[in-house]
């Protein structure tokens, strides 16, 4: 996933970047590694320069990864602990939510969606992996992975909302985005997929 967003320079000339429920900040921290490689000259033939953000902001709602995230990150981290269902979002060039969406409900969705529409100009960018409901046993076994992740880091049981790709992609399209997707789960059994969205 992160490899794709550098390869394709997705993130590129992206001032300020959004990660909502970032987590321990793995996407803030594959940035700044990226960056680093690349002013040392470790850098794929062919690839796109790294992002060079002037800010990224993460909202994660589970205070224990906040917490790491700022060990990990240090003071220049700007994670937050919050709820995307209601936290300030603010404005952003790029907005990214990355398996994710499927714990909220269909409704919290939605309006997830048109908040992050809101707070994008023109063309601005939303990045969403979701785990593509349509594809049969590799769904399913995305799902049970999922499940057993999230025991295993002391959650409950939670019930997930999914939909097929083509429904995301249709419901991006009603709030305010122009939709492609890309297959993200070559060499692997799961169904994700990266939903790239543009605000029109």
């Amino acid at each position: 996933m992160f490899n794709a967003i550098l390869e394709h320079g997705l993130l590129l000339n992206r001032a300020q970047i959004l990660d909502l429920g970032c987590g321990r900040g793995l996407l803030e921290s594959w940035l700044r590694a990226a960056l680093l490689c690349y002013e040392n000259g470790d850098w794929p033939d062919g690839w796109p320069p790294a992002p060079r953000p002037h800010r990224t902001r993460g909202i994660e709602l589970m205070s224990r990864d906040v917490r790491r995230a700022h060990a990990a990150l240090g003071s220049a981290c700007a994670i937050s602990q919050g709820d995307i269902r209601n936290a300030a979002y603010g404005s952003a060039d790029a907005i990214v939510i990355l398996d994710v969406l499927h714990y909220l409900c269909a409704q919290e969705q939605l309006e997830v969606l048109i908040r992050a529409r809101a707070a994008l100009p023109l063309r601005g960018l939303l990045l969403i992996r979701i785990g593509d409901a349509s594809a049969g046993l590799r769904f399913r076994y995305s799902q049970w992975v999922d499940k057993l992740v999230m025991l295993c880091r002391g959650h409950a049981p939670a019930i997930l909302h999914c939909r097929s790709a083509a429904q995301w992609r249709a419901l991006l399209s009603a709030c305010g985005f122009e939709v492609q997707a890309t297959a993200m789960s070559e060499g692997t059994r799961f169904a994700n997929v990266l939903l790239i969205a543009r605000a029109i």
